[in-house]
């Protein structure tokens, strides 16, 4: 391949001209320069030119290069994907897939939005490797599908931790456990567990009295699951503070001591029964 080289005072000139080879040699030389806005104005210029030759498969290759270089990936995935159905067979076809996997990992959201591309982002990393097992990239790829899953972790714990914050502790109970189940490595796990227990206590201490010995064993059930998991959490006293208030409970159920109102028998006050967090 011949690379033209053109100064960058006869570019304007270059687009009026009808030679359609030194057009293409100067878009190669722009774009090894960096210069992706000229070679992509060049490669889009001479394409339909070239349609029905040899080198259709080159230049639609570089313009999708050109939109991945200049961070339009939605362009460049839509331009890599058709290559990959084009050329099936093409010796560059190991790069396209690559940069077509790349570029949903570079258009991944922050974890506070939706992540229907973080997701398409990991099933193509996924895809590329499955097809490449042995690329040299692969190093590379390993870490930004942990990162990708890092964001997904924190989006879980982010839409759970917007339910407990907002004192709907049945519904952040349930995605606090869904997250875990989801997602078992995730390093929000020590602050999901202490936060269910959390939850757990808040539902239990602010329910009708009919529902609070279940909701009270919960809790110490989720005090017993961080506690196994994290006996030195960082949340410790506050959770053996919990603890001993739903033994406490516990016990004073069993000796008959609460009264089917939700009052012990000394007069205590009559519990919060807040129907939001029931």
């Amino acid at each position: 391949m011949v690379v033209g080289a053109v100064g960058c005072s006869s570019y304007n000139k270059l687009l009026k001209v009808n030679d359609s080879d030194q057009m293409f040699n100067a878009a190669i030389d722009y774009y090894n320069k960096g210069q992706f806005d000229r070679a992509l104005q060049l490669f889009e210029e001479i394409s339909p030119r070239y349609s029905t030759t040899l080198r259709a498969d080159t230049i639609m290759y570089y313009t999708g290069c050109c939109f991945y270089k200049q961070g339009d990936f939605a362009t460049s995935s839509q331009i890599f994907d058709e290559y990959r159905r084009t050329y099936g067979r093409s010796p560059l076809l190991e790069d396209v897939e690559y940069m077509h996997a790349m570029g949903y990992y570079f258009a991944s959201p922050a974890p506070s939005r939706d992540q229907t591309t973080t997701i398409q982002a990991i099933s193509s990393i996924n895809e590329y490797l499955e097809r490449y097992p042995e690329t040299p990239k692969r190093g590379v790829c390993e870490m930004r599908l942990e990162e990708l899953h890092n964001t997904l972790f924190d989006k879980s714990f982010i839409n759970a931790r917007t339910y407990y914050k907002t004192r709907r502790y049945k519904s952040a109970i349930i995605a606090f456990r869904n997250a875990l189940s989801d997602y078992p490595t995730t390093p929000h796990r020590e602050e999901i567990l202490y936060l269910t227990l959390d939850a757990c206590y808040e539902l239990a201490t602010n329910s009708v009295s009919s529902l609070q010995v279940d909701r009270y064993l919960d809790a110490m059930d989720a005090y017993y699951n961080l506690i196994s998991e994290f006996p030195d959490t960082k949340h410790k006293r506050s959770a053996e503070r919990m603890h001993r208030a739903c033994k406490a409970f516990l016990a004073k159920h069993n000796a008959g001591e609460i009264q089917s109102d939700g009052s012990d028998v000394v007069g205590e006050s009559k519990l919060n029964t807040n129907t939001n967090m029931q």
